[in-house]
């Protein structure tokens, strides 16, 4: 299988170092005089290659700069920006779809509404897939423009060119951090990093829980809440996000200087629009402001501003000029870095990416129709036209209580149920689940739902001692 790139967690830290250095050398060959951050010119690297980008949401920076990336290495593209346009309109699965552009290109570039689309078009793609944003899930070429921005940043504070500078800063969020897909990559990335995330959402807007979880349970990444000041203020942060230095969640409460943690200064500001096309109500609260004024507060005096783009209120226009503004340059540095992208996962250079992604196998996988289904209503897998062929697939992340994560979406939950699909028999007590051989094992939500498939409740044993089954502790 060719590899993708769905998550951020489908590149190790020295890959993302590696496609920035190989960005930072077609910014040395082809910037244009007097602007360091935009690409002129082509080269002929790929000039026997074609990118597909297929736009199932609207796009502007992302569809045209991985369009403009591909032909300044001298490939071409073929382009489907209208959903409305293409088979899908007809009901055709993400699978048969990719499954054919597969044939007519060497790499493709999705977007897609539906959470987990990605994971899905790279599973029966067979040539590389680039997530260019899924629902409310990743976005992970995004972070990969972000990073490479606060890399270059800190160069030019004086630190050295390098992932490694963002070690330690400060970066903190505005705005909608529950439907922001590119916060969502970017913390994980930032946790990483062990850069501190200080979220100041929008009323409503928090961080959802399954991204909250998946900073504690993969990058160790916990939120301290800062005391409050000597003359006993309440501090400009109500939480911080921090990685400890070990490898062990212990590392985190042994430290406690931690809690002691003031943020004097704001080294990033990353501020996002609200998400209207994802809410399900009109929004009644009131949205942070970006402005002059905002930014005089001392805490922001060398904080470099960020933002995604497309702005609509957040951010206002009266600091453009602002010196600390870094959204545009964000913008055009998405052709230099997916530039390295491309040509690293088309072999275009010496390889910059492994061919087996770092995620993959972290934990056991949970697989079988008939039982338990993904609770995110915008997950791929609870589509009609992909639940079709689509088998509900999880994480297990944690073997007691049993939690499941989406393999698709990354929502958890924990099933009340399990059963053996051999015997159609099912247990509440939870406690034996690891001693049923993982081919028969199957998970229910609930025993209303078990029932609803035909199992009937299991006479009460005591769990068998002996080995656990094949799933606990791959």
């Amino acid at each position: 299988m060719p590899r993708s790139i769905v998550s951020v967690d489908d590149l190790t830290n020295e890959e993302m170092e590696a496609i920035f250095q190989r960005a930072d050398g077609f910014l040395n060959e082809m910037a244009t005089p007097g602007m360091p951050y935009r690409i002129q010119g082509s080269r002929p690297l790929a000039r026997d290659f074609i990118l597909a980008t297929l736009f199932f949401e609207a796009s502007t920076r992302t569809r045209l700069s991985f369009e403009s990336a591909m032909l300044r290495l001298g490939g071409r593209c073929l382009s489907a920006s209208d959903a409305s346009q293409t088979s899908a309109a007809k009901g055709e699965t993400i699978a048969d779809t990719v499954r054919v552009v597969s044939n007519y290109a060497d790499a493709i570039v999705i977007r897609h509404p539906l959470e987990g689309a990605a994971r899905v078009a790279a599973d029966y793609a067979t040539v590389p897939v680039i997530n260019a944003g899924d629902g409310s899930h990743e976005h992970p070429t995004q972070t990969l423009c972000d990073l490479f921005t606060l890399r270059a940043e800190q160069a030019d504070k004086g630190r050295p060119r390098s992932i490694e500078s963002i070690k330690g800063l400060n970066v903190e969020f505005s705005g909608d951090l529950r439907h922001g897909r590119t916060v969502h990559s970017l913390v994980y990335a930032l946790a990483r990093l062990k850069a501190r995330i200080i979220p100041q959402a929008a009323k409503g807007c928090g961080l959802p829980e399954h991204v909250e979880a998946r900073l504690k349970r993969d990058y160790h990444c916990f939120p301290v809440r800062p005391p409050k000041t000597a003359q006993g203020k309440t501090p400009d942060a109500d939480l911080i996000y921090l990685a400890p230095e070990g490898p062990h969640q212990q590392t985190f409460f042994d430290v406690q200087e931690w809690t002691k943690l003031k943020v004097e200064s704001v080294d990033a500001l990353y501020s996002t629009r609200l998400q209207q096309e994802r809410l399900q109500a009109e929004y009644a609260g009131e949205y942070p402001v970006v402005n002059r004024k905002f930014l005089k507060k001392k805490r922001y005096r060398e904080a470099n501003v960020m933002h995604p783009l497309p702005r609509v209120d957040e951010l206002s226009y009266d600091i453009d000029d602002d010196k600390r503004s870094s959204y545009f340059k964000q913008a055009a540095y998405g052709v230099p870095v997916r530039m390295a992208l491309i040509a690293s996962l088309l072999r275009l250079q010496p390889a910059l990416t492994l061919d087996v992604s770092p995620a993959a196998a972290r934990y056991p996988v949970y697989q079988r129709a008939g039982g338990i289904e993904c609770i995110n209503n915008k997950c791929v897998s609870r589509a009609a036209s992909e639940r079709r062929y689509l088998v509900p697939r999880f994480w297990i992340v944690q073997q007691f209580p049993p939690t499941l994560r989406c393999a698709y979406c990354d929502v958890e939950q924990q099933p009340s149920v399990y059963g053996t699909a051999s015997t159609r028999k099912f247990a509440t007590d939870m406690a034996g689940w690891q001693q049923i051989d993982g081919s028969d094992l199957i998970f229910f939500t609930d025993a209303q739902e078990a029932a609803k498939a035909k199992f009937e409740l299991r006479k009460s044993k005591p769990a068998k001692k002996g080995r656990p089954n094949q799933l606990v502790g791959k």
